[in-house]
């Protein structure tokens, strides 16, 4: 074998060790960051989640607002990313504890039972006006002495929520997507899909609340969507009687 012939065959080989070795490097990262986005959404391979969602106002029995099945569409792309499956259920019909399986409960209380439900077990310090009366505080959120109202098309807020049952021995978590509006709910499941990453790197598995607000969606639809601020603490902690009725500051579109 000439010096020639010795050196193609020293680069092919060459060639093919860094073509392997950039494989299993791809595909350590790749699995490292799918393992990490299972554990955020406490979905293992293969595992089961629900999908909770509320029923439409009007309509057959099992109808769904169309923005609500947009973020159902979202929720189960990351769920399938994931290698898990998913059952969908209406609110009225998810009569279930949680921590054993994931959950993504989409919808406000006014048409989410299952929502009122962790809204008052899970987080006490929040308050959503569920009035069906026209008025300027119907859909406020309240978070322990704030007021958020709603101004729709505008200004519109959401919650987005990742919770754990302390008194549950299961430690699947709960998501929820609690929005003003239908809209809101698309718009708080597609900030998750974007930012599940960094919300992973800042919060890892533990709990947190983001109150979000939506910007101008009769032009934006969901795209535009602002981080208000975490409001962990103050969603977690049950409100005075006091407070609970005499808000300190409301917030709406000026």
């Amino acid at each position: 074998m000439n010096d020639d012939v010795r050196n193609i065959v020293l680069g092919v080989v060459a060639a093919g060790i860094s073509a392997a070795l950039g494989w299993v490097a791809r595909t350590y990262l790749w699995r490292r960051k799918l393992r990490r986005k299972q554990v955020f959404f406490g979905l293992p391979d293969n595992s089961e989640s629900l999908l909770v969602v509320n029923r439409g106002a009007t309509g057959p029995e099992l109808a769904v607002m169309r923005y609500d099945v947009f973020a159902l569409l979202e929720l189960a792309a990351l769920i399938k990313d994931c290698n898990a499956h998913a059952q969908i259920l209406p609110h009225d019909t998810a009569r279930q504890g949680f921590g054993e399986r994931t959950e993504f409960c989409v919808g406000g209380p006014a048409s989410n039972r299952r929502m009122a439900a962790h809204l008052s077990s899970l987080l006490p310090g929040v308050r959503v006006n569920v009035d069906s009366e026209p008025g300027p505080d119907r859909g406020a959120f309240q978070v322990g002495t704030e007021r958020y109202r709603v101004e729709n098309g505008r200004e519109e807020y959401a919650l987005l929520a990742r919770v754990t049952a302390e008194r549950s021995q299961n430690t699947r978590p709960v998501f929820l997507f609690c929005g003003q509006t239908s809209i809101t709910n698309q718009a708080t499941t597609r900030y998750l899909a974007r930012n599940h990453e960094k919300l992973t790197r800042k919060y890892g598995n533990s709990s947190f609340v983001l109150l979000l607000k939506v910007i101008n969606s009769q032009a934006y639809g969901p795209d535009v969507v602002e981080l208000v601020e975490d409001v962990t603490r103050a969603a977690q902690t049950a409100l005075p009687a006091a407070a609970a009725t005499t808000p300190r500051n409301t917030h709406r579109a000026s």
